[in-house]
């Protein structure tokens, strides 16, 4: 990268978590990261933090369960900015329960925000990607979506659907300066897995070939490389970032 280009990167789900690392990490790396969710006051603040540290940063705020609240949010961007390198999908639900007992309303919400929220944004970022011939599409599944998890029939198979759609995101982006890629986390230190049961992060380490959950910087680091100009050869992957748990 010249000095004189800064990357613009769009963060779904930028307000805490996995989102927020990765916002961090991507304005460290020089990016210039446009903050996505649907809350404001947290992003502003996020915002702040990143522009005190020497970073550039944005804020856009858009319920990505909305089709028309998160294009017209990509579209923003593009028309203030000048251009789109990245995007991560990172926003997502969960409404956990067994098969047999998943209401229509329950299925529907985490495949409309975790799967067609991303299809939505991948349509409209790509146009505006392959306009400047570079593009870095990165999607973030999760290991259910590779092994399946009881409980988690919606989340697994958007999770899921999302590997399908970066492979074929890739297939036809290629030729055009755009990849796609999948980064999928394990078991990540987050307020969710906070309040897990000492015994049931104990039995969840003891999966893991590095003996410790992951946190919210190993993703980071991840989406850091698959989404940097040096990744220009890597396209349709998904890179497992689990400490192990899954291997074959």
């Amino acid at each position: 990268m010249s000095e004189t280009l800064t990357r613009v990167a769009f963060i779904t789900g930028a307000s805490r978590g996995i989102g927020k690392a990765i916002a961090l990490r991507l304005a460290k790396d020089g990016r210039h990261v446009v903050l996505s969710s649907r809350s404001e006051g947290p992003l502003s603040e996020l915002a702040e933090q990143i522009r005190a540290a020497g970073g550039k940063a944005s804020v856009a705020v858009a319920d990505v369960a909305s089709s028309a609240s998160i294009t017209k949010a990509l579209d923003d961007t593009f028309a203030s900015l000048g251009r789109l390198d990245v995007l991560v999908n990172n926003a997502g639900i969960t409404k956990d329960g067994l098969a047999l007992r998943m209401s229509d309303e329950d299925w529907n919400a985490v495949i409309n925000t975790n799967l067609t929220s991303a299809f939505v944004a991948c349509r409209a970022g790509a146009r505006m990607m392959m306009k400047g011939r570079f593009g870095r599409i990165v999607n973030i599944a999760s290991t259910s979506g590779i092994v399946g998890n009881a409980g988690q029939a919606n989340y697994a198979a958007a999770k899921a659907g999302l590997i399908g759609l970066t492979k074929t995101l890739a297939r036809e982006l290629g030729g055009k300066g755009v990849t796609a890629n999948v980064v999928a986390p394990g078991y990540i230190q987050t307020d969710m897995t906070e309040n897990l049961p000492p015994e049931i992060k104990d039995k969840i380490k003891s999966l893991l070939a590095v003996g410790r959950l992951g946190v919210v910087e190993d993703i980071a680091a991840a989406v850091a490389y698959v989404s940097s100009d040096e990744a220009s050869f890597l396209t349709g992957q998904t890179l497992i970032v689990d400490g192990g748990m899954t291997m074959a």
